[in-house]
């Protein structure tokens, strides 16, 4: 099926037929917001359009469809198969995920009891963020993170929607199946939202490779502890570290001997040097590689790459004038 047929059935009738007349190449469709009494909205090809109620995308508010509190209770009854209560431990956490790995983030009245978050109701907003798999994309980039057989801990830094999580799952999938010049690795990943595998009812919907073990919607820091007990990973990949409990975890994992890759927020490591639990990474060269993206061209666009000491091993605009330069003649470019 194709990925827009998988997505729209998801949707209230109205919203379906609206969506259905919607002219895009839902590969390039990023986000579709619900909100009640508010625009239909679509982040395509990184940009954010009001859709109409004949199918258009336009930058005029006053053009867009406004979703009824019945289309979006509507659209939730399709989205969890009339079974909510089957998706409560995700519900707690403001999100679930659906068949093809699509990601539904929730909002409304949070109901708590003694021990958090116990459920949601009244939920008033939604944000389908569509899975996408770009095999071969971490392809330019795996030659600088091999120290001959050993993966080097490597950060990705990315402002949001640049493909941080598409880099890392393409990254994962390669290190695991192994590639012409290096074998196969076992790779524990903890997915804490369900972003990297997209697992349904425990299945991953995006390939990560034939040797890779994942912890789905685990906390990050318990995850990462619980893999090197439990499932003797080399390498450990997370999404988006960012806590005190994450950077412990972290040590404790590279002190095991465990190859690490994650990602983070950012647009440099300048950027990262201005966040207190982050400046101790780059302060004390925990991580060997540090991959920054931006958001010209492509999804998962390599901005640069630098080592633990901040020589930069790779430049875009080197790249595109077509030369790999090494890292003196790069030193030297910068």
């Amino acid at each position: 099926m194709e990925k827009k047929d998988e997505l729209i059935k998801i949707f209230s009738k109205n919203i379906r037929e609206i969506l259905n007349r919607v002219a895009v190449d839902y590969d390039e469709v990023q986000e579709i917001r619900l909100r009640v009494a508010a625009p239909l909205l679509m982040v395509y090809k990184n940009e954010e359009y009001y859709i109409s109620r004949l199918g258009q995308l336009s930058r005029d508010c006053r053009d867009a469809y406004l979703v009824s509190r019945g289309e979006l209770k509507e659209t939730m009854e399709y989205m969890s198969n009339y079974s909510l209560y089957a998706f409560e431990e995700e519900m707690k956490q403001g999100f679930l995920t659906i068949q093809g790995g699509h990601r539904i983030g929730v909002a409304g009245k949070t109901i708590l009891d003694e021990s958090g978050i116990k459920t949601m109701k009244f939920i008033s907003f939604i944000n389908v963020r569509l899975s996408h798999q770009v095999k071969g994309c971490a392809s330019p980039v795996l030659p600088y993170l091999y120290d001959k057989e050993e993966i080097l801990h490597t950060l990705i830094i990315s402002p949001p929607r640049c493909g941080k999580t598409t880099l890392l799952r393409d990254l994962i999938r390669q290190i695991s199946n192994g590639t012409k010049d290096h074998a196969g690795m076992t790779v524990g990943v903890v997915d804490e939202r369900s972003e990297i595998g997209a697992c349904y009812q425990g299945m991953p919907q995006n390939e990560l490779g034939i040797r890779t073990d994942i912890l789905d919607c685990c906390p990050k820091a318990r995850g990462m502890m619980m893999l090197i007990r439990t499932m003797s990973p080399r390498v450990i990949a997370v999404d988006e570290i960012g806590s005190r409990e994450d950077l412990e975890a972290m040590e404790y994992v590279m002190n095991c001997g465990c190859k690490l890759i994650a990602t983070v927020h950012g647009s440099s490591i300048d950027d990262l040097k201005q966040k207190p639990v982050l400046r101790r990474l780059v302060d004390e060269r925990i991580f060997e590689r540090y991959i920054v993206l931006n958001n010209k061209g492509k999804i998962g666009n390599i901005d640069q790459i630098y080592d633990s000491r901040g020589t930069q091993l790779y430049k875009a605009e080197v790249h595109r004038m077509g030369k790999r330069w090494n890292s003196e003649e790069c030193m030297a470019y910068g």
